[in-house]
């Protein structure tokens, strides 16, 4: 490797150009890995010049001498620079590894989400990701403007695509994103062309499979109670699975919109989605002296921690939210095309 002189007009140049941000939530180790590649990308530095020393960025920029290590030892894992004892550090390669760039789009970051998203952060070696995040609340309108603004801006795209209403617009926009950096996640919809990757929930499927793995304790209640609610966007499929379980094994039920106190009946028992149904539906066993597993059961759609530990621990059916998030950075990080059903199993608690 040829090696120049020191040239202390690139120096400046450079130290010039390093922008540390005080507010950023980018750690400021990463923001001097992100400036430096910018800069050996862009031609500012070539194979073989010096770059400024540890202790000139740090006394520079006022920074700690171990946050600028660190974004040295970084960047010498990346394969773009390489110490010379006694001289400094030197620009080895202008095409290194490159930071892969990945943006989630996901319908809402409530506790659900957040177990899929922590799980596929966690697959990933920190210094060499950046994830972004965009919540598209249900609406397609929105999810379709970010895949948009975004087009062309990240090495992999991971879209939870369940909206409110599958437009063809939104159809489209998808199919715009290259079919190797496309994933999706949670479930998939029809239209979307080519070879993409998916880890999604079977909805009407997995709720007959899971209440059929406890039918031998279900089978005591007089009757079934689906409380399915009309927002939120849950899939009608789900509704599906239960009539079918229940007609298959010739069971009573019954389906409603919302919990109301007068629905509460000794020897039911009630699946429940949303938790401020759950809580009415407990409040008002409470007042009645009625107890869950004896006189009155219940089996809530989807686990959460508070649903561990509430009443004794809760009964759910529920996916493996972190089982999907581990799945989706797998397609990533073994450069693999797969479809992939996410687990989903009835855990049986106190509550039936």
């Amino acid at each position: 490797m040829k090696q120049h002189i020191d040239q202390p007009e690139k120096e400046d140049k450079f130290l010039n150009f390093l922008r540390i941000e005080e507010d950023s939530k980018t750690p400021k180790y990463k923001q001097i890995v992100d400036t430096i590649v910018s800069d050996i990308e862009n031609g500012i530095f070539k194979i073989g010049e010096r770059i400024p020393s540890i202790n000139e960025t740090s006394e520079e920029f006022y920074l700690s001498r171990d946050t600028v290590e660190r974004a040295y030892k970084v960047l010498k894992r990346k394969g773009l620079i390489i110490p010379v004892k006694g001289k400094g550090y030197f620009v080895a390669n202008t095409g290194g590894p490159k930071e892969l760039r990945i943006l989630m789009l996901l319908t809402k970051l409530g506790e659900r989400k957040k177990l899929i998203y922590n799980a596929f952060k966690n697959k990933f070696n920190q210094d060499e990701v950046t994830i972004d995040v965009i919540i598209h609340n249900c609406n397609p309108y929105t999810l379709e403007s970010a895949i948009i603004e975004n087009l062309g801006n990240y090495d992999h795209y991971v879209v939870m695509p369940h909206v409110d209403v599958v437009t063809e617009s939104l159809i489209d926009t998808i199919n715009k994103i290259p079919e190797e950096r496309l994933i999706l996640i949670n479930q998939e919809i029809d239209g979307i062309e080519g070879r993409f990757s998916s880890v999604y929930e079977d909805y009407e499927n997995d709720i007959e499979s899971a209440l059929n793995q406890g039918y031998d304790a279900i089978k005591k209640y007089k009757r079934l109670k689906l409380v399915f609610p009309l927002t939120n966007h849950y899939l009608p499929s789900i509704k599906s699975g239960f009539t079918r379980f229940c007609e298959a094994h010739h069971l009573s039920y019954e389906i409603t919109d919302t919990f109301k106190h007068d629905l509460l009946c000794d020897g039911d028992l009630y699946i429940v989605i949303e938790e401020s149904d759950l809580c009415e539906l407990i409040k008002t066993a409470e007042a009645r002296n009625l107890k869950f597993g004896e006189d009155i059961g219940v089996i809530c759609y989807n686990d959460t921690p508070v649903k561990q530990i509430l009443m004794g621990g809760i009964s759910v059916m529920t996916t493996d939210f972190e089982k999907m998030g581990e799945t989706a950075a797998n397609f990533i990080l073994e450069k693999k095309t797969d479809r992939i059903k996410n687990p989903f199993s009835l855990i049986k608690r106190r509550s039936f």
